[in-house]
């Protein structure tokens, strides 16, 4: 169902991008494991990142490519995350760009950078290098499904795909690859996820989209609560489609960033859904909050309770944990018109547990994809209702987590 070889399904989706996977012996698993995304056109570049303070050398190398303005190449492994590695992390970092720029022909400062894996164990740069100059060697149009396997950990699959609209009457294109499966509470987790698009637009708007975008999406999801070393998205901007420019914000412009919401809103759903041992797909959406601060606090609260996602493992409907996280979580709250509903139907309201179908319960709580709905009962302003996107616990998140190092 998600994880095919689609042509239209991955970042050489756009015209003019290039990718491939290779194996380079990083992961011990012995799979794909480092994956080079090519444009030989200059293109405008935007990023996101994670605000983990103690955040890896390939964010601080990417960060600095992207306030060039423009870039040729992304290039990502797995299977060591390059994180907590001192002054040696910065120079392997630093040595991706330079093996990649010389396989390329560009300049070191047009390559992007990233790494998932393990934290606190150096590269192994003799393989890296061998596998960039590899996975250079077989650039492809049809390169998309193993760079997107090359990035992968304890995901189940590698999330891909694009979409297809018109700007100045141009056929306009986006691709994705993307992983995330743990470490996953983004303001910025492991979670890298790299766009391409064939759009001609201005990179200071590029950035304002994607920015604003990230907001909206891969920062309101949490598998675990933990934020990663070594979270970013990335876009590349190659203008191949041949579009009039976008150079402000006009009506393509809100065009552009409404398919890029729409195209990251399915990633961070996805990446939800595929939290480490998850067996739900929970969205917890929250109104009736004097302000959407409010809201995103309080569904943040539900969202990362590990009583209330072990319940919902356990598909037990029991509401008084997630009033408890309500509760709990530093809003000004009147329990008397707060109401909650699982699915279609509440479960507490005027401060104590609501009369329901007992059995139309049970069948909510076996679904896959459940809906936490929470009326703060405190406004009827839609624009300050927030949703987040999470998974359950269950107990092969404890064993992927316990056994993970080794």
């Amino acid at each position: 169902m998600f994880d095919v070889k689609d042509a239209k399904a991955g970042v050489t989706f756009p015209k003019g991008f290039k990718a491939a996977g290779v194996k380079a012996g990083i992961k011990k698993s012995g799979n794909l494991d480092v994956a080079v995304i090519y444009t030989e056109k200059e293109a405008a570049v935007a990023g996101t990142f994670t605000q983990n303070a103690v955040a890896a050398a390939p964010v601080f190398a990417s960060k600095a490519v992207v306030a060039t303005g423009t870039a040729h190449a992304i290039t990502a492994n797995a299977g060591c995350a390059n994180a907590c590695t001192g002054e040696q992390g910065n120079q392997d970092a630093h040595a991706m760009q330079t093996i990649t720029a010389e396989a390329l022909g560009c300049e070191p400062d047009d390559v992007i950078v990233a790494s998932t894996g393990v934290i606190g164990v150096t590269l192994p740069m003799d393989k890296m290098e061998n596998g960039i100059r590899q996975a250079v060697s077989e650039l492809s149009e049809d390169g998309s499904w193993n760079a997107g396997h090359a990035i992968i950990t304890t995901d189940t699959y590698s999330k891909a795909g694009s979409t297809e609209f018109t700007l100045g009457g141009k056929p306009v294109r986006l691709g994705f690859i993307a992983k995330g499966s743990g470490m996953i509470q983004p303001n910025m987790a492991t979670m890298l996820c790299f766009i391409t698009t064939d759009a001609a637009i201005d990179q200071k708007l590029l950035q304002k989209a994607l920015s604003e975008v990230v907001d909206v999406t891969f920062n309101m999801i949490s598998v675990d609560g933990d934020m990663s070393t070594n979270d970013m998205v990335i876009v590349l901007a190659n203008g191949e489609a041949g579009n009039p420019k976008v150079t402000s914000e006009d009506a393509d412009y809100e065009t552009f960033k409404a398919k890029l919401l729409e195209l990251c809103t399915g990633i961070a759903q996805r990446i939800a859904s595929d939290g480490e041992g998850a067996t739900k797909f929970l969205t917890v959406h929250v109104s009736g909050t004097k302000t959407y601060e409010d809201a995103k606090t309080i569904a943040f609260s539900v969202a990362k309770s590990p009583l209330v996602k072990t319940a919902f493992f356990g598909e037990d409907p029991n509401w008084g944990r997630v009033i408890c996280a309500v509760g709990y979580a530093g809003v000004p709250m009147d329990p008397e018109k707060t109401v909650v509903k699982f699915g279609d139907i509440p479960v507490y309201a005027n401060g104590v547990g609501a009369d329901c179908d007992a059995e139309a319960l049970r069948k909510v709580m076996e679904q896959h994809d459940i809906v936490i709905d929470i009326d703060m009962g405190e406004s009827k302003d839609k624009e300050n209702d927030a949703t987040v996107w999470t998974c359950d616990f269950s107990y092969e998140y404890v064993k992927i987590n316990g056994e993970y190092h080794t």
